[in-house]
């Protein structure tokens, strides 16, 4: 007497059919936008200017291309002070009320140009009165800067915002190189006061 197989159960019912061993190919219309857009993008490539539309440039006028105030010779100061300093000092000279102090009015910056060359050289950290405030923190030297970019960004800030300090020159940095070697920060105005000969 032959055997028949058993009826399925309802939750064999409910499971989907295996998968089958071959694989589902790509449908055509996606495939086809696919080399569409593969070919649209080779071409634009191979037909494009190589430098795009020279007509357009970058759009600066000829006022944006003149060194700013306080540049020395092809030396941007206000370039560099932008790229250095204007992070804690901002672009205003200001400052941040507390933490960084403000380069506008600084007698640092307007008195005695060999202390600022230093701090630039140099940096300072510990307690700096700046306008009546005393500031605690720490600026890194920039001695790895040439003496002619050191000057430029001595003369923008030292004629700068409200500032009217007389210009320094690049041979005032290369010669402080000299006379003040070290490889560490001034300990705050007490230290920078004493290289001016006067308390801060």
């Amino acid at each position: 007497m032959p055997h028949h197989a058993p009826a399925p159960t309802p939750a064999q019912i409910r499971e989907t059919a295996d998968p089958t061993e071959r694989t589902q190919p790509i449908p055509l219309l996606v495939a086809g936008v696919t080399l569409l857009m593969v070919l649209a993008g080779a071409g634009y490539i191979l037909f494009s200017e190589p430098f795009g539309m020279p007509g357009l440039g970058d759009r600066r006028t000829v006022a944006d291309l003149r060194p700013a105030a306080g540049a020395t010779g092809a030396v941007d100061g206000k370039q560099l002070f932008t790229a250095n300093c204007v992070a804690c000092h901002q672009a205003g000279g200001t400052g941040v009320p507390g933490v960084f102090p403000p380069l506008d009015g600084s007698e640092w910056v307007q008195g005695d140009p060999r202390v600022l060359a230093n701090i630039l050289l140099h940096g300072v950290e510990g307690e700096l009165p700046v306008k009546g405030t005393t500031y605690k923190g720490a600026m890194p030297g920039f001695g790895r800067l040439g003496d002619a970019e050191l000057a430029a960004v001595a003369n923008y800030v030292r004629g700068s915002w409200s500032n009217q300090g007389a210009p320094v020159d690049a041979a005032l940095f290369a010669a402080e190189r000299k006379h003040n070697p070290r490889d560490k920060p001034f300990s705050g105005g007490a230290e920078l006061g004493a290289l001016a000969g006067r308390s801060p």
